[in-house]
């Protein structure tokens, strides 16, 4: 079965005048307009297209790469808005609609917003809505601390940064666990630090325990060979300094350059840190 919203993989049916139409194994058909074909396509060959409803809400195929997928979060730019609601760019020639009902504040165009993709089970159109919670649950849990995560960033709170966890959970990046620029929209990679015994998760930019030191400490010296062997920090160098070069806080760092002198790694000088040559 054809799946509006997302990728499918159809072989090649036929050619004419107005495109190609591909199918399923079910028998189900689609057009790719011509301008989206491939050179040399052939019969029974098979295309990866992505498939939605055009602006005469047919089921249609397109090569067009989306910036979200159905059930999936997305930051996308509203491009328009009007007396049905707003529509953001999402890649594709026709635009994806929030309804008003679905706006958690009235959208405006031009802003960026996080959504959520879905297929409305009533007008059986993709849609997109701005009220993220209820399409997000802690409920049943398989993460454990230190997992590693991906995250997208939905919203500055009192408290920290408001995260989507692998496009199901909520999570919280607080601020003194930051130590980098963060935006709403943006996309980082994390690691659980904490699940609450409400289920709420905390998460970090760096692993946290020992996966830290080693994470740390592997980083610093990295950048201690791209720079020649030597750089002008030590554990008396000022904590912002420490941020801008790492996006750690000195404690870390600390504990990073600790690892390495330990495992003879680096010599602690006044003016820095040297590469012991091996």
């Amino acid at each position: 079965m054809i799946e509006l919203g997302n990728y499918n993989t159809l072989g090649v049916l036929r050619s004419t005048s107005v495109g190609v139409f591909l199918g399923d194994d079910d028998g189900t058909e689609i057009l790719l307009p011509n301008k989206y074909v491939p050179e040399n396509v052939q019969i029974d060959d098979k295309l990866k297209v992505f498939c939605y409803l055009d602006h005469m809400e047919r089921p249609i195929a397109t090569t067009l790469t989306p910036h979200v997928q159905r059930n999936r979060f997305g930051f996308l730019k509203v491009a328009e808005v009007n007396q049905f609601g707003a529509f953001l760019d999402w890649g594709l020639e026709k635009h994806l609609l929030v309804p008003f009902r679905e706006q958690r504040l009235k959208m405006q165009e031009g802003n960026w917003y996080v959504v959520f993709c879905y297929l409305d089970e009533q007008s059986f159109r993709l849609v997109a809505s701005n009220k993220l919670d209820k399409f997000l649950s802690n409920d049943n849990l398989s993460l454990q601390v230190n997992d590693e995560v991906s995250a997208l960033v939905s919203r500055k709170t009192d408290l920290g940064w408001e995260v989507i966890i692998d496009n199901k959970h909520k999570g919280l990046l607080f601020y003194s666990d930051v130590f980098r620029p963060i935006s709403i929209g943006l996309k980082l990679t994390c690691f659980v630090k904490h699940i609450r015994e409400d289920n709420k998760i905390d998460i970090a930019l760096q692993p946290i325990g020992s996966k830290m030191l080693d994470t740390t400490a592997e980083n610093i010296y990295d950048e201690l060979v791209a720079n020649n062997g030597f750089l002008p920090l030590n554990d008396k160098s000022d904590p912002e300094l420490i941020k801008k070069q790492f996006q750690i806080s000195k404690k870390a760092f600390k504990k990073g350059i600790g690892v390495l002198y330990r495992n003879r790694k680096i010599l602690i000088k006044d003016d820095g840190i040297y590469v012991v040559p091996d």
